[in-house]
């Protein structure tokens, strides 16, 4: 309305005189400018659309932004539970296997071995023969209840027993047999005439060596020291009883003990002697090496200490980084934040 008003009035006014001129042309000017600045004042339906158009798309660029780093620290965070739980379980299994080490058995071959010390505790048994032979050979028996030929090594010691002081004991020490690669075998016979016991046997017992026994200066407590840490054996009556011997030495933690597993052959003996003879009854007893091998078992402990460092090292590793990028996502996610409230507000400024 006013534009029209305006432009009516200085129609009117050029059409009313001819000195009007140049005035006119001046004020249609003036009034040109002043149109141009109020259309670039006033927005354009277009560039509202526009605007309206471009707000969506960054809100969505951001959420989007948001829920992406949201992800990551969700994931980082799987990764680091399951650090930590490698990181258990590897102290776990190092402490498990570090308790329970595993069992290593070798054998080692030998010329010979360390004559061993076979205790016999005959009671009212008579010794009538001890004797080494060689190649699994023993004479065939002349005399029997008699006494024979002794070329072994033997000493007698009278202790008491180490599980009850009144319980006195009589034992003969016998040299064991060395020669492994000859079959040496050592050959005993024992007679006994009467007994009150229900059952007919004798006992008898393996040591490591029998020159501890000969330098030990108090036998008797020697021989109660063996009886606590080696086992008893028996051999009846009327029955050769071939022992077969084997050496297990076991070591672990600091402590060595040594072991002999035996084989037994039990044969029954046909008594040809007279009738009056034959209540004097016999035993027979013989004891060789089975094999020239030592077995050596020996504790392992399988868990290997540099292996779990450099386990635990890579997972405390992944943690510290897992921990930084958890930070730098933080803070990436507020500066974020904070840009699009202060766009926001921006916004809310230029509307108002």
């Amino acid at each position: 309305m006013l534009r029209r008003d305006t432009s009516r009035s200085y129609q009117e006014f050029n059409d009313g005189g001819d000195c009007a001129g140049p005035l006119g042309s001046y004020q249609n000017n003036d009034v040109s400018e002043v149109e141009q600045d109020q259309a670039s004042r006033d927005p354009s339906p277009d560039e509202d659309i526009v605007d309206n158009n471009l707000m969506p798309i960054g809100f969505n660029k951001a959420c989007l932004k948001n829920a992406f780093t949201v992800i990551l620290v969700l994931i980082y965070l799987l990764l680091t539970a399951v650090a930590v739980f490698l990181a258990y379980q590897t102290i776990s299994d190092f402490m498990e296997k570090l308790n329970h080490p595993v069992m290593s058995v070798s054998y080692k071959e030998v010329e010979e071995f360390t004559a061993p010390g076979i205790a016999l505790y005959p009671g009212k048994a008579q010794l009538l023969s001890c004797m080494h032979h060689y190649h699994d050979n023993i004479p065939p028996l002349v005399t029997l209840g008699i006494l024979e030929e002794r070329n072994c090594i033997k000493e007698e010691v009278i202790y008491h027993g180490p599980y009850s002081n009144q319980t006195q004991k009589r034992a003969i020490v016998v040299r064991g047999p060395t020669d492994v690669r000859n079959r040496e075998l050592i050959f005993l016979q024992f007679s006994r005439n009467e007994t009150e016991e229900d059952f007919s046997a004798i006992s008898y017992m393996i040591f490591a060596k029998f020159s501890d026994m000969l330098e030990s200066s108090d036998k008797a407590a020697f021989m109660m020291d063996c009886e606590r840490n080696y086992s008893m054996w028996t051999f009846s009556g009327g029955f050769r009883t071939w022992v077969k011997m084997s050496l297990v030495k076991t070591s672990g933690r600091g402590n060595e003990s040594v072991e002999f597993r035996q084989e037994s052959n039990v044969v029954k003996y046909i008594d040809k002697r007279p009738p009056q003879e034959q209540a004097n009854e016999l035993f027979f007893l013989v004891f060789q090496w089975r094999d020239p091998f030592i077995q050596q078992v020996k504790d392992i402990v399988t868990a290997n200490p540099w292996n779990t460092i450099a386990i635990l090292c890579g997972v405390f590793m992944a943690l510290f980084k897992a921990a930084d990028f958890a930070k730098l996502s933080i803070k990436w996610t507020i500066k974020i934040r904070k840009r699009h409230l202060r766009a926001k507000m921006r916004e809310l400024t230029q509307i108002s």
